[in-house]
């Protein structure tokens, strides 16, 4: 009999350790480089817990874990009115990192739903205070605009925006047409106003030759010599012969 009760105390020695030690790796807890463990004791929150293994209490402590790298949100593509009246598509890219792991906890339920929701908000506001021409023209800006706008909201719940990418401008087909001209156009007016230099300069430079040919004649002489010698270096079935300038001149004087 004693054999027995000293048995049943064994084993209820055992069971005990086997139920604390199963106790006490259910509290291990691992927490990454990356995270940050926020932990909460009955409810209340104590501590967050940095990088390495940490231990609760189960039952009574629990431990949020937090990324604290840097992440990317899509802001889906939203139909937004410029100031000059042109219906726009945008989408955007958000990039933003928690910075304190507690209030991002706390502060807010569902921060990335927020922010996207911030994010969207502020597109429209910012994208219809300006003209098409500043759309296209200058992305970084208005990215930067919204960054500004969205990172007020989000620094109280321990989070920091740190910039907001204007992906694509997506314009009408009539919008796209018109532009298409005015571009053809102004692409026009450039090669007209190249060529009108072009010939401004040729005829300054026929002025300055003529002036030369006019105060030195032989000048035009060896000239004629150059042109027969291009025509001599091809292939042509006629020649023009040239008069010289000296049986000219005899003419001249007979007259």
């Amino acid at each position: 009999m004693f054999a027995q009760v000293e048995l049943g105390s064994v084993f209820g020695i055992v069971v005990i350790i086997i139920i604390a030690v199963l106790y006490f790796l259910a509290g291990l807890r691992v927490v990454y480089q990356y995270e940050r463990g926020v932990k909460f004791t009955l409810g209340a929150f104590s501590s967050v817990y940095p990088p390495g293994l940490r231990y609760i209490l189960p039952g009574f402590q629990m431990l949020r874990k937090i990324d604290m790298r840097v992440n990317t949100l899509d802001v889906p593509r939203q139909e937004v009115m410029t100031k000059d009246n042109v219906p726009t598509k945008i989408n955007a890219v958000v990039f933003f990192k928690v910075v304190q792991a507690d209030k991002a906890v706390i502060e807010i339920s569902n921060y990335s739903y927020a922010i996207n929701q911030l994010a969207q908000s502020s597109l429209r506001d910012v994208v219809g205070t300006v003209e098409l021409d500043t759309v296209l023209a200058k992305r970084d800006e208005l990215g930067e605009r919204i960054r500004k706008f969205v990172d007020e909201f989000t620094m109280p719940w321990g989070i920091h925006v740190i910039s907001v990418e204007l992906k694509d401008v997506e314009l009408p087909e009539e919008m796209k047409r018109s532009m298409a001209a005015q571009a053809e156009a102004e692409r026009d007016r450039r090669a007209r106003i190249t060529l009108a230099e072009g010939e401004a300069m040729a005829a300054q430079k026929l002025l300055e030759a003529a002036k030369t040919i006019e105060q030195s004649p032989a000048a035009l002489q060896l000239r004629l010599y150059q042109a027969m010698t291009r025509i001599g270096e091809e292939n042509n079935s006629v020649i023009v012969i040239p008069i010289p300038m000296d049986l000219l001149s005899l003419f001249k004087r007979g007259d």
